[in-house]
């Protein structure tokens, strides 16, 4: 199974909230631990349109790390559609 995490970085209202801080680690870290120890996931996926944050997410330990064009990551952009673009990416690559 893959799990994808889209980690966009302009939100309105928090910017770059991925990579705030809760005790002294990155909310993308959280999250990548709490996935990781599930063990559901075969493989983790960090889909973002940032670079810093996708050199945070190689640092944790993500497999994965795509770049999101700029078209799929604006404001009025669902997760479903980056879902989709990701598994389109995946199947092309696997």
């Amino acid at each position: 199974m893959i799990c994808i995490i889209p980690a966009r970085s302009g939100s309105k209202r928090i910017k770059n909230k991925n990579i705030k801080l809760i005790n002294h680690k990155p909310i993308l870290k959280i999250t990548f631990e709490i996935i990781k120890k599930s063990k559901l996931f075969d493989l983790i996926v960090l889909s973002s349109d940032s670079d810093r944050i996708l050199k945070i997410g190689k640092k944790i330990g993500f497999e994965i790390l795509s770049k999101r064009p700029k078209r799929i990551s604006g404001d009025k952009i669902g997760t479903t559609e980056v879902i989709q673009h990701e598994i389109k990416k995946l199947k092309e690559k696997i």
